[in-house]
């Protein structure tokens, strides 16, 4: 019987890499996005089921623990398990120090904390309930490594990803559960081209500029792809990474080294 991950963001980017990366490993995949989205990850269920595994998309605000919980649960019924949940959802920030707003802060730390702690709480519960030894898996970023201008409060959120990372996994732990985290450089998605944007707003340099001023620092050579990312969840969503737990994981070519 195949194992369950649940992939939130998961119609698209990296998220999508993710799930098709998963249903490729022989896992079903229920991919969890905004209701406005369903559209999109469509063709994301096809590939998913074209790997010859079970797909399933659930409607979900991550920044609601009940809508959370509902959501587990659908999945949990719809492909019969529930084994590990990839907390990929996220936003980003591009503004000046001084220009960052409450509300500002509110939203990002909704989406990009709030959610996190959500789901450990509700993926744990569920494992709990199901008898399994589960695998949590959270976005971070370089940015939970070393913090950088312009991106304050994205850089906050992540820290605190981090942080929760290695606290959750201690307190899991003797219940089997495993929490990892991943944490992208500069991968070619539309997260990456917003912030290329905004960064022309603020310095004055043309579009794609910052992008390639920033992906010239890494030691690989080249920026990195959603695949990438995706074969590093792989590894902490098999068998492989039993063992691996509290750890956050660059996959950033070479940028930063921790």
């Amino acid at each position: 019987m195949s194992k369950v991950a649940l992939v939130t963001g998961g119609a698209q980017g990296i998220g999508r890499a993710i799930a098709e990366k998963l249903a490729n490993d022989g896992l079903d995949v229920a991919i969890a996005d905004l209701p406005h989205q369903e559209e999109t990850a469509a063709e994301v269920l096809k590939n998913i089921e074209a790997a010859g595994q079970k797909a399933h998309f659930v409607a979900l605000d991550v920044s609601d623990k009940a809508n959370f919980e509902a959501a587990v649960d659908e999945v949990a019924e719809k492909l019969g398990g529930f084994d590990v949940l990839v907390n990929n959802a996220g936003i980003a920030q591009i503004k000046q120090l001084m220009e960052i707003t409450e509300e500002d802060l509110k939203q990002i730390y909704s989406i990009n904390v709030f959610s996190v702690f959500f789901g450990i709480q509700v993926a744990a519960k569920k494992f709990d309930e199901l008898g399994v030894k589960g695998k949590i898996i959270n976005a971070a970023s370089i940015a939970a490594i070393q913090g950088f201008p312009i991106l304050s409060a994205y850089a906050t959120t992540k820290f605190a990803v981090r942080g929760l990372t290695q606290a959750a996994a201690q307190e899991l732990a003797p219940k089997g559960h495993t929490v990892n985290a991943y944490a992208p450089g500069i991968v070619g998605t539309g997260m990456w081209k917003q912030i290329d944007e905004e960064l022309s707003k603020i310095n004055g340099k043309p579009i794609g500029q910052n992008f390639e001023e920033y992906s010239s620092t890494i030691a690989l050579g080249r920026p990195s792809v959603p695949e990438d990312v995706a074969g590093v969840v792989s590894f902490l969503a098999s068998g492989n990474s039993d063992y691996v737990t509290g750890q956050v994981i660059l996959v950033d070519g070479g940028m930063l080294y921790n």
